[in-house]
């Protein structure tokens, strides 16, 4: 029997590729809602970040989540996420 591929996703923040299910999906929704997505499962374009709150200062100083769904992502939702995967850990 063949072994299952596990789906490799990078980290915006520090470049690295890891396994989807050890990282933190981050969704931009329909209606332009940006939000952490623990669960994996929300409707929406994802970008992947690590579970810690360094790799999300990286790519909030890179802007990589901005480049990932072309909008403007406000400081406010910066610091939500940065609450929220910080009570992940």
């Amino acid at each position: 029997m063949k072994a299952k591929k596990t789906p490799m996703r990078m980290c915006t923040g520090c470049g690295e590729m890891f396994d989807k299910r050890t990282l933190v999906r981050v969704v931009k929704s329909k209606e332009g809602e940006i939000s952490l997505d623990l669960t994996g499962k929300k409707a929406g374009r994802g970008a992947y970040v690590c579970k810690n709150a360094d790799c999300l200062a990286k790519a909030r100083k890179k802007k990589a989540f901005e480049r990932a769904f072309g909008v403007k992502i406000e400081d406010e939702i910066y610091d939500k996420m940065q609450e929220e995967i910080k009570s992940a850990e």
